[in-house]
């Protein structure tokens, strides 16, 4: 599959940094560092949050692809300093004469990748899966987001996000005293979210392959957050609507096409239709628990209660930020495919 606008990020949880590699950027885009650093702030916020997020305080250096504010082509390179690294370093270390046992553990953590993950890696220490598959990883995701967003900004494409429900309740007033309760229980909770981008231009996305398909796109890039369940694009109440209740109806308005409805969400035949695009997910538990779970230590394979590793409450508010993130990634590469070009100037042409 072609990509324009592509990135790898390395680094584990407790490691030195996290980082990223940014391909396929023109030249000629404004950055600012202080934009991705508020959405990495927004990212560490929201009611819940564990003690990690007391220890860290992210922040975005930006080591190549940007000269005196503006992409300049090349590879964009983004690192996000672990602070809780100076606790981990002999612990983390990648030489051989420094390995230890501490910090390690073999109680499976269900609801996490502990299990599978030693299977399929053959780890005996799942401390080997833990680092990579934690959330993370997710900070230097929000930042390549932060990127996208910044340049997605130029084109008058904006997104935002609202929590719709925290465990069993949709009334915005009880999320805390929701959270509070499961706190106090050593419990989590999840939740439910929408993401919302508006002055979406039409036909982004293709409907002539099936890995073109826009909303295949944006599915895959929410789905594969930590946690991250369940996701749907417009009205996900659309099994239970006939087609004349469902279908958003076109009409004319001043010269242009209106509609009263926006049930699809923006996504028509895996294409932008112009409408806003309105992504809803829902986000487990988190499943490490102060209340430990049954579970198996796969150094003897007796019965045992699961590894406790410290942990938030409820982070639906940050998942929504990293799905912000993720969706503008994919929204900017078919941006920069539709109305490709080298640099700033070209493309805004091809746009405009």
């Amino acid at each position: 599959m072609y990509e324009k606008f592509r990135f790898l990020t390395a680094g584990e949880s407790h490691g030195k940094c996290l980082t990223a590699i940014i391909e396929g950027l023109p030249s000629g885009f404004i950055i600012d560092p202080d934009f991705i650093n508020g959405e990495l702030k927004r990212r560490q916020g929201g009611y819940g949050r564990g003690g990690r997020m007391q220890i860290e305080s992210d922040t975005v250096e930006i080591t190549s692809g940007v000269r005196f504010g503006k992409t300049t082509g090349a590879p964009l390179t983004l690192v996000i300093y672990n602070r809780d690294f100076e606790n981990w370093e002999k612990i983390m270390s990648i030489h051989p004469e420094d390995e230890t046992d501490e910090k390690s553990f073999t109680k499976y953590r269900p609801g996490h990748a502990d299990y599978a993950g030693s299977v399929k890696y053959n780890h005996k220490d799942l401390r080997n899966v833990l680092e990579r598959s934690s959330a993370r990883k997710t900070a230097i995701e929000t930042a390549v987001g932060a990127v996208a967003k910044q340049i997605l900004e130029q084109f008058n494409i904006r997104g935002y996000s609202r929590i719709l429900q925290i465990g069993n309740t949709k009334n915005k007033d009880e999320f805390h005293t929701e959270i509070d309760r499961a706190k106090e229980e050593g419990d989590t909770l999840g939740g439910k979210f929408v993401v919302i981008y508006e002055n979406m231009p039409v036909g982004l996305g293709s409907y002539v392959h099936w890995d073109r398909m826009l909303d295949g796109r944006i599915a895959q890039a929410v789905m594969s957050i930590p946690a991250v369940k369940t996701v749907s694009i417009g009205n996900h109440h659309s099994y239970k609507l006939k087609g004349s209740e469902f279908h958003d109806e076109m009409f004319i308005e001043n010269g242009k096409i209106v509609r009263e409805t926006n049930n699809a969400g923006g996504i028509e035949g895996g294409m932008t239709n112009g409408e806003n695009l309105q992504i809803f997910a829902s986000m487990k538990p988190i499943p490490t628990l102060r209340k430990p779970l049954r579970t198996v230590d796969a150094a003897d394979m007796s019965e045992t209660e699961a590894h406790f590793e410290r942990s938030d409450t409820c982070a639906v508010e940050a998942c929504a930020v990293v799905a912000e993130a993720r969706i503008a990634a994919v929204l900017l590469n078919e941006i920069l495919l539709k109305y490709g070009g080298d640099n700033f100037d070209e493309i805004m042409r091809n746009f405009k």
